[in-house]
Protein backbone atom coordinates (compact mmCIF):
# COMPACT_ATOMS: atom_id res chain seq x y z
CA UNK A 1 0.00 0.00 0.00
CA UNK A 2 1.43 3.40 -1.06
CA UNK A 3 0.75 6.28 1.33
CA UNK A 4 2.69 8.83 -0.69
CA UNK A 5 0.95 11.64 -2.55
CA UNK A 6 0.54 11.57 -6.33
CA UNK A 7 1.54 14.37 -8.69
CA UNK A 8 -1.94 15.90 -8.72
CA UNK A 9 -2.00 16.10 -4.93
CA UNK A 10 1.48 17.63 -4.87
CA UNK A 11 0.27 20.26 -7.31
CA UNK A 12 -2.73 20.87 -5.05
CA UNK A 13 -0.41 21.29 -2.07
CA UNK A 14 1.72 23.79 -3.99
CA UNK A 15 -1.34 25.81 -5.02
CA UNK A 16 -2.64 25.82 -1.45
CA UNK A 17 0.78 26.86 -0.15
CA UNK A 18 0.90 29.82 -2.54
CA UNK A 19 -2.60 30.97 -1.68
CA UNK A 20 -2.41 30.54 2.07
CA UNK A 21 1.08 31.98 2.53
CA UNK A 22 -0.08 35.06 0.67
CA UNK A 23 -2.66 35.90 3.32
CA UNK A 24 -1.96 33.97 6.53
CA UNK A 25 1.20 33.91 8.61
CA UNK A 26 2.40 34.02 12.22
CA UNK A 27 2.50 37.81 11.85
CA UNK A 28 -1.19 37.87 11.01
CA UNK A 29 -1.92 35.48 13.89
CA UNK A 30 -0.02 37.85 16.18
CA UNK A 31 -2.14 40.78 14.97
CA UNK A 32 -5.27 38.80 15.80
CA UNK A 33 -3.87 38.15 19.27
CA UNK A 34 -2.52 41.64 19.99
CA UNK A 35 -5.03 43.82 18.18
CA UNK A 36 -8.11 41.65 17.72
CA UNK A 37 -7.66 41.71 13.94
CA UNK A 38 -9.53 39.23 11.77
CA UNK A 39 -8.03 35.82 11.22
CA UNK A 40 -6.72 35.05 7.76
CA UNK A 41 -7.51 34.12 5.11
CA UNK A 42 -11.04 34.23 6.56
CA UNK A 43 -14.24 32.43 5.58
CA UNK A 44 -14.90 34.37 2.40
CA UNK A 45 -11.46 33.91 0.90
CA UNK A 46 -11.30 30.22 1.84
CA UNK A 47 -14.64 29.53 0.17
CA UNK A 48 -13.83 31.66 -2.88
CA UNK A 49 -10.57 29.79 -3.35
CA UNK A 50 -12.41 26.48 -3.39
CA UNK A 51 -10.07 24.93 -0.84
CA UNK A 52 -12.59 25.03 2.02
CA UNK A 53 -15.25 23.19 0.03
CA UNK A 54 -13.16 20.48 -1.58
CA UNK A 55 -15.31 17.71 -0.07
CA UNK A 56 -18.64 19.39 -0.86
CA UNK A 57 -20.29 17.50 -3.78
CA UNK A 58 -20.06 19.07 -7.21
CA UNK A 59 -23.86 19.07 -7.47
CA UNK A 60 -23.99 21.47 -4.52
CA UNK A 61 -21.30 23.74 -5.95
CA UNK A 62 -18.27 22.23 -4.26
CA UNK A 63 -15.17 20.52 -5.51
CA UNK A 64 -16.35 16.93 -5.18
CA UNK A 65 -12.92 15.92 -3.94
CA UNK A 66 -11.70 13.48 -1.34
CA UNK A 67 -10.78 13.80 2.32
CA UNK A 68 -7.19 13.14 1.29
CA UNK A 69 -7.35 16.15 -1.04
CA UNK A 70 -8.61 18.30 1.83
CA UNK A 71 -5.94 16.94 4.17
CA UNK A 72 -3.26 18.00 1.67
CA UNK A 73 -4.60 21.56 1.83
CA UNK A 74 -5.04 21.39 5.62
CA UNK A 75 -1.35 20.63 6.07
CA UNK A 76 -0.49 23.84 4.26
CA UNK A 77 -3.04 25.77 6.34
CA UNK A 78 -1.40 24.51 9.51
CA UNK A 79 2.01 25.72 8.40
CA UNK A 80 0.87 29.37 8.39
CA UNK A 81 -1.61 29.15 11.31
CA UNK A 82 -4.52 29.89 8.96
CA UNK A 83 -8.09 30.38 10.09
CA UNK A 84 -10.87 29.48 10.18
CA UNK A 85 -10.16 25.78 10.41
CA UNK A 86 -10.82 23.43 7.50
CA UNK A 87 -12.05 20.99 10.16
CA UNK A 88 -15.30 22.95 10.34
CA UNK A 89 -15.91 22.67 6.60
CA UNK A 90 -15.00 18.99 6.55
CA UNK A 91 -17.48 18.13 9.31
CA UNK A 92 -20.22 20.34 7.88
CA UNK A 93 -19.88 18.70 4.46
CA UNK A 94 -20.59 15.32 6.05
CA UNK A 95 -23.41 16.51 8.32
CA UNK A 96 -25.24 18.40 5.55
CA UNK A 97 -25.23 15.47 3.12
CA UNK A 98 -28.50 15.49 1.16
CA UNK A 99 -29.61 18.81 2.66
CA UNK A 100 -30.30 21.89 0.53
CA UNK A 101 -28.18 24.00 2.88
CA UNK A 102 -25.09 22.33 1.43
CA UNK A 103 -25.22 24.87 -1.41
CA UNK A 104 -24.91 27.65 1.17
CA UNK A 105 -21.79 26.03 2.55
CA UNK A 106 -20.33 25.96 -0.96
CA UNK A 107 -21.11 29.56 -1.87
CA UNK A 108 -20.23 31.01 1.53
CA UNK A 109 -23.70 32.24 2.44
CA UNK A 110 -23.85 29.72 5.31
CA UNK A 111 -21.33 30.65 8.02
CA UNK A 112 -21.49 27.52 10.12
CA UNK A 113 -19.75 25.97 13.13
CA UNK A 114 -20.23 22.56 14.73
CA UNK A 115 -21.22 22.55 18.41
CA UNK A 116 -20.20 19.34 20.16
CA UNK A 117 -21.67 20.20 23.54
CA UNK A 118 -20.50 22.08 26.62
CA UNK A 119 -17.29 23.95 26.13
CA UNK A 120 -15.86 26.29 23.50
CA UNK A 121 -16.84 25.69 19.88
CA UNK A 122 -14.27 25.79 17.10
CA UNK A 123 -14.86 28.69 14.67
CA UNK A 124 -17.85 29.94 16.64
CA UNK A 125 -16.58 33.49 16.14
CA UNK A 126 -18.05 34.67 12.86
CA UNK A 127 -20.58 31.84 12.58
CA UNK A 128 -24.32 32.49 12.36
CA UNK A 129 -25.57 28.91 12.18
CA UNK A 130 -24.60 25.92 14.28
CA UNK A 131 -24.83 22.20 13.64
CA UNK A 132 -25.42 20.08 16.72
CA UNK A 133 -26.61 16.65 17.84
CA UNK A 134 -29.92 16.45 19.68
CA UNK A 135 -30.70 12.90 20.68
CA UNK A 136 -29.94 10.99 17.49
CA UNK A 137 -30.84 13.90 15.20
CA UNK A 138 -28.47 16.34 13.52
CA UNK A 139 -29.96 19.82 13.82
CA UNK A 140 -29.07 23.33 12.70
CA UNK A 141 -30.03 26.76 13.98
CA UNK A 142 -28.88 30.08 15.30
CA UNK A 143 -27.18 30.78 18.59
CA UNK A 144 -25.62 33.37 20.84
CA UNK A 145 -21.81 33.36 20.85
CA UNK A 146 -19.66 34.55 23.72
CA UNK A 147 -15.99 34.85 22.78
CA UNK A 148 -13.43 34.70 25.58
CA UNK A 149 -9.95 36.14 25.58
CA UNK A 150 -8.27 33.70 23.18
CA UNK A 151 -5.30 31.46 23.74
CA UNK A 152 -5.13 31.01 19.97
CA UNK A 153 -7.29 33.59 18.17
CA UNK A 154 -7.00 31.75 14.86
CA UNK A 155 -9.25 29.00 16.26
CA UNK A 156 -12.22 31.35 16.79
CA UNK A 157 -13.32 29.61 19.97
CA UNK A 158 -16.56 30.71 21.62
CA UNK A 159 -19.23 29.48 23.99
CA UNK A 160 -22.51 28.96 22.14
CA UNK A 161 -26.03 29.08 23.52
CA UNK A 162 -28.17 27.49 20.81
CA UNK A 163 -31.49 29.08 19.87
CA UNK A 164 -34.76 27.22 20.29
CA UNK A 165 -35.70 27.21 16.60
CA UNK A 166 -33.50 24.27 15.59
CA UNK A 167 -34.31 22.54 12.30
CA UNK A 168 -33.65 18.84 11.78
CA UNK A 169 -31.06 18.15 9.11
CA UNK A 170 -31.05 14.36 9.46
CA UNK A 171 -32.98 12.01 11.73
CA UNK A 172 -31.52 8.91 13.36
CA UNK A 173 -28.11 10.22 12.33
CA UNK A 174 -25.80 9.24 15.17
CA UNK A 175 -23.56 7.29 12.80
CA UNK A 176 -23.34 10.31 10.51
CA UNK A 177 -22.31 12.48 13.44
CA UNK A 178 -19.61 9.99 14.45
CA UNK A 179 -18.32 9.80 10.90
CA UNK A 180 -18.15 13.59 10.66
CA UNK A 181 -16.20 13.72 13.91
CA UNK A 182 -13.69 11.18 12.62
CA UNK A 183 -13.25 13.05 9.36
CA UNK A 184 -12.74 16.19 11.42
CA UNK A 185 -10.05 14.47 13.46
CA UNK A 186 -8.23 13.53 10.26
CA UNK A 187 -8.26 17.11 8.97
CA UNK A 188 -7.27 18.44 12.40
CA UNK A 189 -4.32 16.05 12.42
CA UNK A 190 -3.33 17.25 8.95
CA UNK A 191 -3.33 20.85 10.18
CA UNK A 192 -1.26 19.75 13.17
CA UNK A 193 1.19 18.04 10.82
CA UNK A 194 1.71 21.29 8.96
CA UNK A 195 2.15 23.33 12.12
CA UNK A 196 4.60 20.84 13.65
CA UNK A 197 6.57 20.65 10.39
CA UNK A 198 6.93 24.41 10.26
CA UNK A 199 7.94 24.63 13.92
CA UNK A 200 10.63 22.01 13.24
CA UNK A 201 11.91 23.94 10.22
CA UNK A 202 12.19 27.14 12.24
CA UNK A 203 14.07 25.32 14.99
CA UNK A 204 16.51 23.74 12.53
CA UNK A 205 17.11 27.08 10.76
CA UNK A 206 17.95 28.79 14.02
CA UNK A 207 20.16 25.93 15.22
CA UNK A 208 22.22 26.25 12.04
CA UNK A 209 22.64 30.01 12.35
CA UNK A 210 23.00 30.66 16.08
CA UNK A 211 26.57 30.50 17.30
CA UNK A 212 27.67 29.63 20.83
CA UNK A 213 31.31 29.13 21.89
CA UNK A 214 32.39 29.39 18.27
CA UNK A 215 30.06 26.71 16.94
CA UNK A 216 26.52 26.50 15.57
CA UNK A 217 24.29 25.36 18.42
CA UNK A 218 22.92 22.63 16.16
CA UNK A 219 26.28 20.87 16.45
CA UNK A 220 25.70 20.24 20.16
CA UNK A 221 24.06 16.92 20.95
CA UNK A 222 21.44 18.32 23.31
CA UNK A 223 20.04 20.54 20.55
CA UNK A 224 20.63 18.10 17.71
CA UNK A 225 18.95 15.17 19.43
CA UNK A 226 15.92 17.25 20.46
CA UNK A 227 15.33 18.30 16.86
CA UNK A 228 15.86 14.79 15.52
CA UNK A 229 13.31 13.45 18.00
CA UNK A 230 10.78 15.96 16.67
CA UNK A 231 11.64 15.02 13.08
CA UNK A 232 10.99 11.33 13.77
CA UNK A 233 7.61 12.07 15.32
CA UNK A 234 6.61 14.43 12.51
CA UNK A 235 7.35 11.78 9.87
CA UNK A 236 5.45 9.15 11.86
CA UNK A 237 2.53 11.56 12.07
CA UNK A 238 2.71 12.14 8.32
CA UNK A 239 2.19 8.43 7.68
CA UNK A 240 -0.71 8.31 10.12
CA UNK A 241 -2.40 11.32 8.54
CA UNK A 242 -2.21 9.94 5.01
CA UNK A 243 -3.44 6.54 6.22
CA UNK A 244 -6.35 8.10 8.07
CA UNK A 245 -7.29 10.30 5.10
CA UNK A 246 -7.11 7.31 2.77
CA UNK A 247 -9.27 5.30 5.17
CA UNK A 248 -11.88 8.07 5.24
CA UNK A 249 -12.15 7.77 1.46
CA UNK A 250 -11.51 4.09 0.80
CA UNK A 251 -11.67 1.97 3.96
CA UNK A 252 -14.43 3.08 6.37
CA UNK A 253 -13.83 0.07 8.61
CA UNK A 254 -10.30 1.32 9.30
CA UNK A 255 -11.32 4.94 9.88
CA UNK A 256 -12.19 4.74 13.62
CA UNK A 257 -8.73 3.42 14.51
CA UNK A 258 -6.90 5.57 11.97
CA UNK A 259 -8.64 8.79 12.99
CA UNK A 260 -8.05 8.20 16.70
CA UNK A 261 -4.39 7.36 16.09
CA UNK A 262 -3.87 10.46 13.96
CA UNK A 263 -5.61 12.69 16.49
CA UNK A 264 -3.53 11.35 19.39
CA UNK A 265 -0.22 11.54 17.52
CA UNK A 266 -0.92 15.03 16.20
CA UNK A 267 -1.65 16.37 19.68
CA UNK A 268 1.56 15.06 21.21
CA UNK A 269 3.78 15.73 18.19
CA UNK A 270 2.67 19.33 17.80
CA UNK A 271 3.15 20.01 21.49
CA UNK A 272 6.65 18.48 21.39
CA UNK A 273 7.54 20.47 18.26
CA UNK A 274 6.31 23.76 19.73
CA UNK A 275 8.10 23.27 23.04
CA UNK A 276 11.32 22.25 21.28
CA UNK A 277 11.10 25.37 19.10
CA UNK A 278 10.98 27.50 22.25
CA UNK A 279 13.82 25.61 23.92
CA UNK A 280 16.12 25.74 20.90
CA UNK A 281 15.73 29.52 20.80
CA UNK A 282 16.75 29.76 24.44
CA UNK A 283 15.94 33.01 26.26
CA UNK A 284 14.47 34.77 23.23
CA UNK A 285 12.13 31.85 22.58
CA UNK A 286 10.25 32.63 25.77
CA UNK A 287 9.58 36.26 24.88
CA UNK A 288 6.35 37.76 23.62
CA UNK A 289 8.21 39.34 20.70
CA UNK A 290 9.24 35.98 19.23
CA UNK A 291 6.73 33.94 17.21
CA UNK A 292 7.47 30.64 18.96
CA UNK A 293 4.62 31.08 21.43
CA UNK A 294 2.12 31.28 18.56
CA UNK A 295 2.92 27.66 17.68
CA UNK A 296 2.75 26.72 21.36
CA UNK A 297 -0.69 28.34 21.61
CA UNK A 298 -1.95 26.35 18.63
CA UNK A 299 -0.61 23.15 20.20
CA UNK A 300 -2.33 23.78 23.53
CA UNK A 301 -5.71 24.48 21.91
CA UNK A 302 -5.61 21.67 19.34
CA UNK A 303 -4.75 19.11 21.99
CA UNK A 304 -8.28 19.48 23.38
CA UNK A 305 -10.25 19.82 20.14
CA UNK A 306 -12.48 16.84 19.22
CA UNK A 307 -11.48 15.12 22.44
CA UNK A 308 -8.12 15.21 24.12
CA UNK A 309 -5.12 13.06 23.29
CA UNK A 310 -5.60 10.85 26.37
CA UNK A 311 -9.08 9.88 25.21
CA UNK A 312 -7.78 9.27 21.70
CA UNK A 313 -4.96 7.02 22.90
CA UNK A 314 -7.50 5.12 25.02
CA UNK A 315 -9.69 4.70 21.94
CA UNK A 316 -6.75 3.40 19.94
CA UNK A 317 -6.03 0.81 22.64
CA UNK A 318 -9.65 -0.33 22.88
CA UNK A 319 -10.07 -0.65 19.12
CA UNK A 320 -6.76 -2.47 18.70
CA UNK A 321 -7.59 -4.93 21.50
CA UNK A 322 -11.06 -5.53 20.09
CA UNK A 323 -9.57 -6.26 16.67
CA UNK A 324 -7.05 -8.64 18.22
CA UNK A 325 -9.83 -10.46 20.07
CA UNK A 326 -11.82 -10.76 16.84
CA UNK A 327 -8.84 -12.24 15.02
CA UNK A 328 -8.18 -14.68 17.85
CA UNK A 329 -11.80 -15.78 17.82
CA UNK A 330 -11.67 -16.37 14.09
CA UNK A 331 -8.69 -18.73 14.29
CA UNK A 332 -9.75 -22.34 15.02
CA UNK A 333 -7.94 -24.06 17.86
CA UNK A 334 -5.60 -26.94 17.17
CA UNK A 335 -8.03 -29.36 18.81
CA UNK A 336 -10.89 -28.05 16.74
CA UNK A 337 -8.85 -28.37 13.57
CA UNK A 338 -8.28 -32.04 14.29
Amino acid sequence: MNFDLDDEQRDLAAAARDFLSGSASPAVARAALDEGADVAPGRGALVESGFATITVPEGAGGGGGSVLDLAVVAEQAGRVLAGPSLVTYARAAVLLTGDERMAGLADGSLAVAVADGPGPVLDAAGADRFLALRGDDVVIGGGQVSVRDPIDPTRGLGDVALADDLAVVASDALLRWQHAERVGRVVLAAEGLGTASRALELGVEYARERQAFGRAIGSYQAVKHALVDVYVHVEQLRSLVWWAAWAADQAPDELPLAAAAAKAAAATTLEQAAETLIQVHGGIGFTWEHDAHLFWRRAKVDRLLLGDDIGAFDEVARLAMAAADDRAGAVPSAAGAR
